[in-house]
């Protein structure tokens, strides 16, 4: 095998045969109006055009290995809840693209957004067209009781802005997910992420987060010296077993406190194995 073949397999450069990415597109279940779009925008062929990047983003780039990919239901409404880090949302990219393109039955993934982010130029329009949407109760009560896949980030930017000396240590989680798991009685898939950790190592600048009402404002310590290009870390992603959850939703939280710890504990168990069995952070 040559030097160009080698490093081709080593940066994954040829995507798996199995990847038709229009044959999965259009096996999603999409409930389109008349025009191709849903009651979120989504759009089927932007969907297929975005999912075309984010394969090679997953498969070239990032090497991404999914583990678990059995515990993706095939069908019906389910809750995805993971860590969140790295400045920017690449692990949330991952996971879509995992279960989109590892599964027999692909699965879109709809994910949570922060507020701030339809108000980026372009974003709005953007993530609404590839099936992402605003992180509000109501949009996954809507999604839920359509039977789809919503992925959640319960540290929310607590998550995605710690700094790089409590990697791998979740944050608090938020408890909207556990009363929507609860209300909608949908199962939880705990998903942990190994590699974004150290995608984007950064300083997060305060008072220019302020100045710009954003969750954080990051630096890195390398040319451009914002996190626009994430380094090319090896992700892993664990897909734990599905829980099942049983309580009123509108409990206070100390009592849903003991429910979402044991979501929380899990994930962690799961980054505990994953950090193991990970023999370098590039590969």
């Amino acid at each position: 095998m040559g030097l160009l073949d080698r490093l081709r397999q080593f940066r994954g450069a040829h995507p798996p045969p199995d990847d038709d990415i229009d044959g999965r597109a259009r096996a999603l279940v999409v409930h389109g109006n008349e025009f191709g779009y849903d009651p979120f925008g989504l759009s089927r062929d932007s969907f297929a055009s975005a999912a075309k990047v984010a394969r090679w983003i997953y498969r070239s780039y990032f090497r991404a290995s999914a583990f678990g990919v059995e515990h993706i239901p095939a069908t019906g409404r389910v809750i995805f809840v993971a860590n969140h880090s790295g400045q920017l949302p690449f692990d949330g990219l991952v996971i879509a693209s995992a279960a989109f393109l590892e599964p027999q039955q692909p699965r879109l993934v709809r994910s949570m957004v922060e507020y701030f982010v339809p108000s980026v130029p372009f974003a709005s329009y953007l993530f609404s067209r590839w099936g992402q949407i605003t992180g509000t109760p109501e949009n996954c009560r809507r999604l839920l009781a359509s039977e789809e896949a919503v992925l959640v980030f319960p540290e929310g930017a607590r998550g995605i802005s710690k700094p790089f000396s409590r990697r791998y240590q979740l944050a608090d989680f938020g408890k909207g997910f556990m009363r929507l798991a609860l209300e909608m009685q949908a199962p939880v898939v705990p998903v942990a992420v190994i590699g974004a950790e150290e995608q984007a190592p950064a300083v997060n600048l305060k008072p220019l987060a302020r100045l710009f009402r954003a969750p954080s404002f990051p630096i890195v310590p390398y040319p451009p010296f914002v996190p626009l290009v994430p380094l090319p870390v090896k992700y892993r992603v664990y897909f734990g077993d599905p829980m099942r959850f049983a309580g009123d939703p509108d409990d206070d939280d100390d009592v849903l406190d003991a429910q979402v710890k044991t979501v929380k504990n899990r994930i962690q168990s799961m980054l505990h194995v994953g950090l193991r069995e990970r023999e370098h952070v590039f590969w």
